[in-house]
């Protein structure tokens, strides 16, 4: 892990796989652990240089105020150009998930030379905040029983630890992978303040972050291979969020997997990695609506 400068910021990077093999960005969402290690592995060993990174205000990147950013949605999408301009992987191959998909989105469309590929894994079209009336919103029973527990010492490694894996358990997610996951993202996050530890485990920028303007009805304009991966289960941004951006996505591929919830499991690994494989090998696809809904051992339409 290093960090690199882009765009005026510091971004905390971490790479796998050959320097000179085409580059798979990964945003993350919105510290760069919300990418698994065996999916990086596995990408790499398929012959692509891997870099994933922490959002601002994350991990290594330049941290600032997370409870006031002085950026926008705009701002981090710039980002995710300037780095891969930086790293001399332009065009990439640009993968976002969760909020981090959001990023993704509207860099593929502000920044169309810069990107070859686009893969948006459990996310949605619109900003946080008010949904579409034609999209599902967070379950409800989820999410009133995800903030009626009472939060951590922020401070305190193994109690942030355990709020996490309950938290999991909620959603349906891996309980003993969040717990270990909570605990690398604390050991990263720069200091034990509080408010700086509380944005890297629930990545609260977002809910004070400027997305404005739109990008949905956009969406169309978008011209380069799209996967878009989705668990069937997840509660935080349901599965018909996906359906849509694979329908208004020109000839994107729309990968349900049928076990997972919010989080990418481990059993799902090797099926995205060989979807997003194939993604970096496909031609363009022509300017038409549908999606092109990919079927296998976790996958379902």
């Amino acid at each position: 892990m290093t960090t690199v400068h882009a765009n005026g910021i510091a971004l905390g990077i971490e790479s796998f796989g050959d320097d000179d093999a085409p580059l798979v960005l990964l945003v993350g969402g919105t510290t760069m652990l919300s990418w698994p290690d065996a999916l990086c592995e596995r990408l790499a060993a398929g012959g692509r240089r891997v870099v994933r990174y922490d959002l601002r205000d994350s991990g290594e990147s330049t941290t600032a105020d997370p409870g006031a950013p002085a950026y926008t949605l705009r701002d981090l999408a710039d980002d995710a150009a300037a780095l891969a301009e930086v790293l001399g992987g332009v065009p990439a191959h640009l993968a976002g998930i969760g909020v981090s998909g959001m990023v993704a989105q509207v860099a593929v469309l502000d920044h169309p030379d810069a990107f070859r590929a686009l893969t948006l894994v459990g996310t949605r079209a619109v900003a946080p905040g008010p949904v579409d009336t034609d999209l599902p919103d967070h379950d409800g029973d989820t999410m009133s029983r995800l903030f009626a527990r009472a939060m951590p010492d922020w401070a305190d490694r193994a109690a942030v630890a355990e709020f996490a894996a309950a938290g999991a358990q909620i959603r349906g997610d891996d309980p003993a992978a969040a717990h270990a996951l909570a605990a690398r993202v604390w050991d990263r996050t720069p200091g034990t303040a509080p408010p700086v530890q509380m944005a890297n485990q629930l990545g609260m920028v977002f809910a004070r972050l400027d997305c404005t303007p739109r990008w949905r009805e956009r969406l169309p304009e978008i011209a380069v291979p799209t996967l878009v991966v989705h668990g069937r289960h997840d509660p935080f941004f349901p599965v018909g969020n996906g359906e849509a951006l694979a329908r208004e996505i020109p000839g994107a591929r729309l990968l349900v997997l049928d076990e997972a919830a919010t989080a990418l499991p481990a059993t799902a690994v090797d099926e995205v990695t060989e979807a997003m494989l194939a993604l970096g090998q496909r031609p363009a696809p022509p300017l038409a609506p549908g999606p092109d809904v990919m079927s296998g051992p976790v996958a379902g339409g």
